[in-house]
């Protein structure tokens, strides 16, 4: 019975979605402020039905309803309970249903702590939102009911994909879904400023916190996935480049293009058909992502296996709402004139410089991505776009963004002077330069990377901290510290957000190049070396999991003579999904993790081994979340949060 209610919960969510599509939008346009209050209700009731729906699958998936075809695909009564409720989501019918209840709680969002944008702004709003959830609702309800039942249940399920059932992937998916989904309110706010013909300061102020909390949920979920490959694959990677990842990492850039660009709207009312542009096509790539992951064009281990049907749909939703943006954003272009006037050298063009790098480097991202697909179908050649491609191509944007970052955030606003703004940062480049001279002498023979990504993380994170000395003003040691305690939150949190990007640029720069490897057989009881360790496999036992079966080794780890470590690889196999994973044992370090494997016994009893010695592996996750906590900080920030410089009777209807 809870089953059936969870499905006319959402059907009628979708009939709700649908009036709170169309009434406030005429409201809007004829002033009817009866029409435009219809919004709000409509959106905090349809945020209630599909809470109830996704409960009510949550609830068949905790039981063990096995009369329903989703909880047969993707659970079984041994499952732990983590993983049955993380097998809500962990499927293609339920995963898009937390899409439209993260797009629902969203806009009930915009409902309870929008009350100082203007009454025709905030209708447009909720109506575009609900656009999106009558398309995503739709798309459920006819292609990917999760609430079929199946006329003869079997005793137990099929289990869960056995790589699914992990700690990082049970909180993957909603973050990243919180991301992704989460752009779709910036999409929302550029569609309505179009429909009302305005975009200003205010504006820029408004979309900025939406853009933000999305940024930094969507921040934390790739940082998830990737933690997630790196000890789970067996490999050791922590970013490979898949399609899927691809399709994750594309709106992030473009977020983040997007937050520097409403600050210039903010601050001198320009850039703002830039931003506008970039908010479409941040939710724009949040869609084509959707795609990628739900069409079966593709293969990843991300990618969820469905028929090319449902790819056709979600491909007519994105040409629907990208195709009509753009229309409405070329019908509007002459109501976005810019009023601010900067000059060549100022934080404006800065600002641009980075938003060209970050929106260049999403595209070559993308053509990278979707080059395989283009080749197969145009020429009917079959091609693979890998590691190297993406590296040559995406790092130099990266390099050129991490050069101009700090002299960006020190340059005045409409015009300054590039010698007077270096001149700070002098201290950070000689430092730089000298910890990167420092690391090419001390690793003679090895490649550049080590040293480049040394100088350009030293150069990003002491031109952050620079930024914050600067900002404290003039006087002595301890008044300037007094100020400097004072600072805004959201000067805080860009400083820490810089200085992650300066981390994370360190991190990747010494796993590739300071990483040891080694890949061997080894009998039990015989040791062998690992760069300064020694590492005996002293056995390997079977043991019994919940609903698995484990080779389990148990690895001494010692240096000259003292223990260091003992590590406990193993090698799974799952009885139900009858399918073996891999799984990584890992002693944690600050400058490096041991990383080992256990694979295959070999006919003499010996086993196959890797291990790896990762450099500095931990920074990368470190300087993901001094991104995303930079991000938490400036949303903190009193001014951002609730558009305090916009408050001038924005509840009142405009006249026309």
């Amino acid at each position: 019975m809870i089953v059936e209610l969870g499905h006319f919960a959402l059907i009628l969510a979708l009939a709700v979605a649908l009036i709170q599509a169309t009434v406030p939008l005429i409201g809007a346009d004829r002033r009817w402020s009866s029409w435009m209050a219809v919004a709000e209700p409509a959106a905090l009731i349809q945020l209630l039905l599909i809470g109830f729906s996704f409960a009510a699958l949550t609830w068949a998936f905790v039981t063990s309803d096995f009369s329903l075809k989703l909880v047969v695909e993707n659970s079984h009564t041994m499952k732990p309970m983590i993983y049955k409720i993380s097998g809500v989501w962990g499927n293609h019918e339920g995963s898009m249903l937390l899409w439209v209840l993260i797009l629902a709680l969203f806009g009930a969002a915009v409902t309870l702590f929008g009350g100082n944008l203007p009454a025709t702004l905030k209708a447009r709003v909720l109506s575009v939102q609900a656009m999106i959830a009558v398309a995503f609702l739709a798309f459920i309800v006819l292609t990917s009911n999760p609430f079929l039942r199946l006329a003869m249940p079997p005793m137990n399920g099929q289990d869960m994909n056995p790589l699914l059932q992990d700690p990082g992937l049970a909180f993957h998916p909603p973050f990243l879904y919180l991301g992704y989904v989460g752009l779709s309110m910036s999409f929302s706010f550029a569609v309505a400023a179009l429909l009302e013909g305005r975009v200003d300061a205010a504006w820029g102020r408004w979309v900025r916190p939406w853009t933000l909390a999305a940024w930094i949920f969507l921040t934390i979920g790739i940082a998830l996935g990737s933690w997630w490959a790196y000890y789970e694959l067996g490999w050791g990677g922590f970013w490979f480049w898949d399609p899927v990842e691809n399709a994750s990492f594309m709106p992030w850039l473009f977020a983040a293009a997007l937050l520097h660009s409403a600050i210039v709207v903010e601050k001198r009312e320009a850039l703002k058909s830039w931003t506008i542009l970039l908010a479409i096509l941040a939710f724009g790539f949040s869609l084509i992502g959707t795609f990628l992951v739900r069409s079966g064009v593709i293969t990843s281990v991300h990618a969820f296996a469905n028929d090319p049907q449902r790819g056709v749909f979600v491909l007519m939703i994105l040409a629907v709402f990208m195709g009509g943006a753009l229309t409405l954003f070329a019908a509007r272009a002459s109501t976005m004139e810019a009023k601010g006037i900067f000059a060549l050298v100022s934080r404006e063009s800065a600002l641009v410089a980075n938003n060209i790098l970050l929106s260049v480097a999403a595209f070559v991202v993308f053509v990278g991505t979707i080059w395989p697909l283009v080749a197969e179908m145009g020429f009917g050649r079959k091609l693979s776009v890998g590691a190297p491609f993406f590296n040559a191509a995406f790092t130099p944007f990266m390099i050129v963004l991490a050069l101009i970052l700090p002299i960006g955030a020190i340059l005045p606003w409409k015009r300054g002077d590039l010698g007077r703004a270096i001149l700070p940062l002098r201290g950070a480049l000689v430092l730089s330069l000298a910890l990167g001279a420092l690391i090419w002498a001390m690793q003679t023979g090895r490649s550049a990377l080590g040293p480049v990504g040394v100088l350009l993380a030293a150069w990003v994170i002491l031109g952050a901290l620079t930024d914050l000395w600067l900002r404290s003003g003039r006087g002595d040691v301890a008044s300037r510290l007094s100020r400097l305690s004072r600072l805004p939150r959201a000067d805080w949190g860009r400083g820490l957000a810089h200085a992650g990007f300066g981390a994370t640029i360190f991190a990747v720069a010494a796993i590739n190049t300071w990483s040891v490897e080694d890949i061997r057989v080894v009998k039990p009881g015989a040791p062998f070396a690992l760069g300064p360790y020694e590492i005996t496999l002293a056995s390997v036992d079977e043991v019994e999991g919940p609903n698995y079966t484990s080779s389990r080794a148990t690895m001494n780890i010692t240096r000259d003579g003292r223990p260091v470590a003992t590590l406990y690889p193993e090698k799974r196999s799952y009885t139900f999904a009858r399918m073996p994973t891999t799984e990584a044992a890992i002693d944690y370090g600050l400058t490096r993790d041991l990383y080992l494997v256990i694979g295959d016994k070999q006919d003499d009893g010996s086993w196959a081994v890797r291990s790896y010695i990762k450099a500095f592996a931990n920074w990368i996750w470190l300087g993901a979340l001094m991104m995303a906590g930079g991000g938490v900080l400036s949303l903190s920030d009193r001014r951002y949060r609730i558009a305090a410089g916009a408050r001038r009777n924005v509840n009142a209807v405009p006249a026309e």
